[in-house]
């Protein structure tokens, strides 16, 4: 559930949220007179990379310069 704050009470015990955020995953908004104005939460993994997801998938890489014939094209079909 998210935690929301205010400014002033986050400047008095910033160490305190931020444990908060990483023992228990749940993100911290500081409000501005009211009004969101910043989210503290985990950072995520980062995504791999379009090249490391297609990486095993080619099945077979006959003659790699040859012509392809516009038949072969299953998107023209």
């Amino acid at each position: 559930m998210t935690t929301v704050v205010s400014k002033s009470a986050f400047k008095n015990r910033p160490l305190a949220y931020f444990r908060q955020v990483e023992s228990g995953g749940d993100p911290v908004v500081v409000t501005d007179h009211g009004i969101p104005t910043v989210e503290i939460r985990r950072c995520r993994p980062a995504a791999s990379s379009p090249l490391e997801r297609l990486r095993g998938t080619v099945l077979r890489y006959e003659q790699p310069m040859e012509p392809v014939a516009n038949e072969d094209w299953s998107v023209l079909r």
